[in-house]
């Protein structure tokens, strides 16, 4: 059954040529966000994309797939792979619902967690705190073992320290265990036996061991991330055998997948394994997407702009491939949780469609970061109280209530404006209309924000840059984040509100591993690097479901003796082979000067650690070409105010479905489609390309 037999838009209905080459099997994704659950599949037998969305259900997050298979006419049994992406790891971090958990370190390191760095990032606030410890202190145990930072053993494990410890968390009924021993990443002997023991000795709890998490040196660092994968392990897991006899339900019997943040998949039992791999796993499949999108466009440098229901994300792509982070502050620097896991790097800011607008003690307008969600929802959706960005966009006409997700949900105007009037546009002394342009301008000055962020805090100029938005709210809002940026191309790809999903679609299998290594790198011992090479190779392949044809990336982290950050240098197998110090150099170097627009070649660089990436090619979509149709013709015309609160302007109103390529629209329009409308503003001219993007040159941008 299409999805059009559904009443849900199936763009290949719309234009009969539209056809995919390639696959040979049913791959569904879904997506679970903050406000909705996205799901896009290409049935091959059918020959057809097939989209579905319903709101997410938090007390039951697998309930809402379900409806959104149900919705897509999809009989489970026929679906060869499911790619999910979830937020459960990342909520269960923010929210602290996570697992009753120890922590096992080397004696004299009990405080280490609790103390964490010594630095005081916001100097003069008053409220400052350091990060709020997962592991309560009498739930550190200490036991008597030491190594050295070579691995040499000083001291010896002492299994009965060991043991005593297990009693003491055993009698206290915790539910996971991280160990985290100084130096395993050298050495892991005792940490291994040290597992075994608490295996043994607490067979019902899950156990995380610092080495097959992170090897790398930091101890705090190190331990920050063990402690958080324990602590997510055991809702987690629940999850993905819940999300497993969930979708059994439905006649589901293919291959299960999981979203990771550092842009690859995963087999469940890896996720099992590692969840904090999972924390960014839905925002990383538009980033995905947007790469691949932008390198077939020919737009080697983008930046990925997702605006879902709750936040707002941005990524930057260069030279066609996502910046990657080391790893990242959960709840932020000052007093977050650092998981030190390779992620892509996104910057993510709470305004998403559901952000609440408010007013502050001293009576200034704010928007976010607290959102509306799913559950109540925008005052529109019939259940909330609070007015908020989807509210604002329906009191300014950008959304039409009669057509929201292709007329399956029909929006209360009537509500929204009332909520805006009474909790915003009143205490102000303003109409509803300019109150709810002001809600907006907010939102784009935030999100604007985001996007300088990854660009221009990383020395580089957005309007070197094309802006591919996504997300239910990002064509909305993007071409006025590109006009405050000046930022000349914009690209709306095809189904924009499931974008996250269709990048999972496209996401290859991936590890990451890393080791320490630390030395001089002028006077490096390659031949022991291309051993510690191989074993991470031998360890990644014992976990790659797609083995055949599968890459490696390997890169270096380098910096200046007397430094405390590194540079990722991409780095060959020849050249670890070859000893070839000097051209590793030379990359380092020119990284270095354009990061900061100067080097110094005088100066020594040490190596710090390995980093290997052993990627596994799966299937991959092939994108087809539109069919030129006649010049585009607007259904209708509608009163919608765009840049001045006090005079609408009369726009035409495009459905998106009925585009050509090389079909043209200027600007002021609206361009409709299932689950986002695209907002262009005067002097704004788009193109519809070949496969099916809307190609945007920004007015004014220049």
């Amino acid at each position: 059954m299409s999805a059009a037999t559904c009443g849900i838009p199936d763009f290949a209905d719309a234009h009969p040529g539209y056809k995919i080459r390639g696959l040979r099997v049913m791959i569904i994704a879904i997506d679970i966000g903050g406000t909705f659950t996205d799901l896009i599949g290409f049935d091959e037998r059918a020959q057809r994309f097939v989209e579905a969305k319903s709101l997410t259900t938090p007390a039951h997050l697998v309930q809402g797939m379900i409806d959104c298979l149900r919705k897509s006419g999809i009989n489970g049994a026929a679906i060869d792979e499911l790619i999910h992406g979830s937020t459960i790891a990342i909520n269960t971090l923010i929210e602290r619902t996570g697992a009753k958990i120890g922590l096992v370190v080397s004696r004299g390191t009990r405080d280490v967690y609790v103390i964490g760095r010594g630095n005081r990032p916001e100097a003069y606030n008053l409220f400052f705190h350091r990060h709020r410890p997962l592991v309560r202190r009498h739930l550190t145990r200490e036991v008597d073992e030491r190594l050295l930072s070579s691995g040499e053993v000083l001291a010896p494990l002492d299994r009965e320290s060991v043991a005593q410890a297990c009693r003491v968390l055993a009698a206290a009924g915790v539910e996971a265990v991280a160990v985290c021993f100084l130096h395993s990443y050298a050495n892991p002997e005792h940490e291994r036996i040290a597992g075994e023991m608490i295996r043994a000795a607490l067979p019902g709890a899950y156990v995380s061991l610092s080495h097959e998490i992170l090897r790398e040196y930091r101890e705090f660092e190190r331990m920050s991330t063990t402690v958080v994968n324990a602590y997510l392990g055991p809702k987690v897991g629940g999850y993905v055998q819940s999300l497993k006899a969930g979708l059994g339900t439905v006649g589901f019997r293919g291959i299960l997948s999981i979203m990771r943040s550092n842009g690859g998949v995963m087999t469940p039992d890896i996720a099992t394994q590692r969840p904090a791999a999972m924390m960014e796993s839905g925002p990383v499949g538009g980033i995905i997407a947007s790469a691949r999108l932008g390198r077939s466009l020919g737009f080697a440098n983008v930046i990925s702009f997702d605006m879902g229901g709750t936040t707002a994300k941005a990524s930057l792509i260069r030279d066609g491939e996502p910046t990657m982070a080391p790893g990242y502050y959960v709840g932020g620097y000052a007093s977050g949780h650092p998981v030190m896991l390779p992620m892509i790097d996104v910057v993510e800011v709470g305004a998403g469609g559901g952000s609440i607008a408010w007013l502050d003690e001293v009576g200034a307008l704010k928007v976010g970061p607290q959102s509306a969600g799913a559950d109540p929802g925008p005052i529109c959706y019939r259940g909330g109280a609070e007015p908020t960005i989807t509210d604002a966009n329906v009191v300014l006409g950008r959304l039409d209530p009669d057509n929201f997700l292709g007329g399956q949900m029909k929006l209360d105007a009537e509500a929204a404006w009332l909520g805006i009037e009474e909790k915003i546009a009143a205490p102000l002394k303003m109409d509803a209309v300019a109150a709810a342009q002001a809600i907006v301008d907010i939102a784009i000055a935030k999100m604007s924000l985001a996007v300088r962020e990854v660009s221009v805090a990383k020395g580089y100029d957005p309007r070197d840059f094309a802006l591919v938005a996504s997300g239910g709210a990002g064509p909305l809002h993007v071409l006025a984040i590109a006009r405050e940026l000046h930022v000349p191309k914009v690209v709306v790809p095809l189904f924009p509100s499931h974008f996250s999903a269709l990048g999972m679609l496209l996401a290859d299998e991936r590890h990451d591993f890393i080791r320490t290594f630390y030395c001089d790198l002028a006077s490096a011992d390659f031949a022991t690097l291309l051993r510690i090479h191989g074993e991470m190779v031998g360890e990644a392949s014992r976990s790659v479901r797609h083995a055949a044809g599968a890459e490696q990336q390997v890169h270096f982290d380098l910096r200046y003796v007397g430094q405390e950050f590194t540079l990722q240098v991409p780095v060959t197998v020849e050249q670890i082979e070859d000893g070839n110090h000097r051209g590793i150099r030379a990359v380092f170097d020119a990284l270095y000067e354009q990061r900061y627009a100067h080097h110094s070649p005088d100066e020594p660089v040490e190596m710090i650690n390995i980093r290997l990436a052993l990627i596994g090619k799966r299937p991959q979509l092939s994108f087809p070409r539109l069919a030129e149709t006649s010049e585009a013709k607007p259904s209708h015309q509608r009163d919608v105010y765009l840049l001045d609160p006090k005079k609408p302007v009369r726009c035409p109103v495009y459905q998106r479905a009925a585009l050509g390529a090389a079909n043209r629209i200027a600007g002021p329009a609206l361009i409709q489609e299932f689950g986002t409308t695209t907002v262009l503003f005067e002097q704004d001219a788009c193109t519809v390309a070949p496969s099916g993007e809307l190609v945007v040159s920004v007015g004014g941008a220049c």
